[in-house]
């Protein structure tokens, strides 16, 4: 008989139609049935070993609230028997509703219960205990995972345990993970904690990767993907990255309609086993990244999200870099203009932010410079080893990405069809803040501008971060910025930038309320009760209207 081995995911949701991600542990037929009579069915399909479907679901009603079971081979398999937790729904939504979009990102599996937890209560796990103790209460319609879902560089005792037991951890990459079976792991960590588990069941998720979800700094800079290149265990954990994302990630957030399109699942779904087909597709993105798009758009009634591959798509030649490579930028422009009066909100999803402290953003454009050579050859290797020591590569790293990123919201953000905001949804830097940016002689767009960063949801803080974001944003910092940016002749960027919120740091999520032309957000952190557990308490909100 087969067994669940992880999920259900609810992933894509609109009025009438969802997708539900699945892992079993044999082929069979998945199929997911719906209270309301609304379901839908389809065949495994093969990955080393592994068997996996993504059940599409049609016939559900707009804004209604469905509970839903799936079954194996005709065998309910979830909930699961004597579960302590709500039936699993499938909400849709409904003509002009606001739109409730939390966001966050960089969480470690949590401990098993027996366990401290060495970093403080998980926010996705706090998150999932509110709304189940009162499935009546407010809940996010989407959940926006910017980045970090696992650590592959950065594996948990038990991990370790296990692998220890697979092979010798004296050898490379050590007690880092190295092939498909091992990525397949961390998923099983991460997404079998019973309270992420059936979170994950009951609201939709977009997700995106960033460095972790491979490596630390994973494309950095040319010389540094030359280096690991060289290196005789990085190619089977670039492929086994890139193959698990697409299977455990990358096929949740796309359409029924995209799904029905695209070749490669076609492909996989049409051959008893499709490890050779997918790994195909993965030594191609590695060898060509323009061949391959990770990013995505979704539109939530008026709201519009763009989730941008800032990781894989990446131009690393110094004389050319840039965070995007040209295929990419043009996508991101054309989704961002097309149809504008059509959306009131404009998210842009992008795991690094693009409005830094000023001290960090000045220190990343003289880093740049310097390794473009713009101060001789000597100060270009100590750019390079500075760059990946202090993990200088976020958009400031690439001057003109930053300066074409800055032009694209300026032009969607203006004119009498212009969205109410324009927010970039960040994380990557273990903190929450909200900064926002200034056009010189009031020139700006008409929309409101705003740079919303939160994380992590449950990863370590160290006080260098502490210390070191809260001086980023002072004066001095600011003056001592310009020092570098003169020594390295970078140009003023073309926007000036405030922080308006912030610094918070903790395990946290950030949440927003999307109305016809309002906007609200919500800061909250995962904090310990005095009587034991933990609960979501709010550290900040505000308006963001203008």
């Amino acid at each position: 008989m087969a067994e669940l081995r992880l999920g259900p995911l609810l992933r894509y949701v609109d009025g009438s139609s969802a997708t539900v991600w699945v892992e079993a542990s044999r082929p069979c037929a998945a199929e997911v049935r719906g209270a309301d009579g609304s379901g839908g069915a389809t065949r495994t399909f093969q990955v080393a070993g592994h068997h996996y479907a993504l059940v599409p679901v049609t016939g559900l009603t707009p804004g209604t609230t469905t509970p839903y079971e799936v079954l194996l081979d005709g065998t309910r398999v979830w909930p699961l028997p004597d579960d302590r937790f709500p039936a699993s729904v499938i909400r849709t939504p409904a003509g002009d509703d606001p739109v409730r979009l939390a966001f966050g990102s960089c969480r470690w599996a949590a401990p098993p219960a027996d366990e401290a937890d060495p970093v403080g209560p998980d926010a996705l796990d706090t998150l999932a205990a509110r709304i189940a103790a009162d499935p009546t209460a407010e809940r996010p319609d989407v959940l926006v995972l910017l980045g970090d879902q696992v650590y592959a560089d950065e594996t948990s005792k038990a991990t370790r345990r296990w692998l220890a037991a697979r092979r010798d951890l004296s050898e490379p990459p050590g007690s880092e993970v190295a092939d498909y079976e091992e990525y397949t792991r961390l998923y099983y960590e991460s997404w079998l904690d019973p309270e992420v588990r059936w979170l994950l069941s009951t609201v939709p998720s977009c997700m995106i990767f960033d460095d972790h979800d491979v490596i630390d700094d994973w494309n950095t800079s040319a010389a540094w993907l030359a280096d690991m290149r060289a290196t005789p265990w990085w190619r089977e954990r670039l492929l086994s990255g890139l193959m698990s994302y697409w299977v455990h990630q990358h096929l949740g957030n796309l359409s029924p309609a995209e799904l029905a399109t695209d070749p490669l699942y076609a492909a996989v779904r049409a051959i008893p086993d499709g490890t050779d087909e997918l790994r195909s597709f993965a030594c191609k993105a590695d060898a060509d990244p323009a061949s391959v798009r990770w990013s995505y758009r979704r539109d939530f009634g008026r709201v519009r999200l763009l989730m941008v591959d800032t990781r894989a798509a990446r131009v690393l030649d110094e004389e050319a870099r840039s965070m995007l490579h040209p295929g990419e930028a043009r996508w991101l422009r054309e989704q961002a203009l097309e149809g504008r009066g059509s959306y009131d909100h404009l998210l842009i999803g992008t795991s690094l932010p693009w409005l830094l402290p000023h001290l960090v953003h000045d220190a990343e454009a003289w880093n740049a410079a310097l390794c473009r050579g713009e101060r001789g050859e000597r100060w270009a290797r100590f750019g390079e080893d500075l760059r990946r020591r202090a993990d200088l590569e976020h958009w400031a790293a690439f001057p003109s990405s930053f300066d074409a990123l800055t032009e694209l919201i300026a032009e969607a953000g203006s004119g009498p069809q212009a969205p109410a905001t324009v927010c970039v949804l960040s994380g990557d830097v273990h903190h929450a803040y909200i900064a926002e940016p200034a056009w010189p002689d009031g020139t700006g767009p008409d929309a409101r501008v705003l740079q919303l960063t939160c994380s992590p949801v449950h990863n370590a803080i160290p006080l260098a971060i502490r210390l070191g974001f809260r001086f980023g944003w002072s004066g001095l910092a600011r003056v001592l910025g310009r020092r570098f940016a003169g020594h390295g002749g970078c140009p003023r960027p073309p926007i000036d930038w405030r922080r308006t919120g912030g610094p918070w740091f903790g395990n946290q999520l950030m949440t927003l309320t999307l109305g016809r032309r309002s906007a609200r957000l919500r800061l909250e952190q995962a904090r310990e009760e005095r009587e034991g557990g933990a609960r979501l308490r709010t550290v900040a909100e505000a308006e963001l209207t203008r």
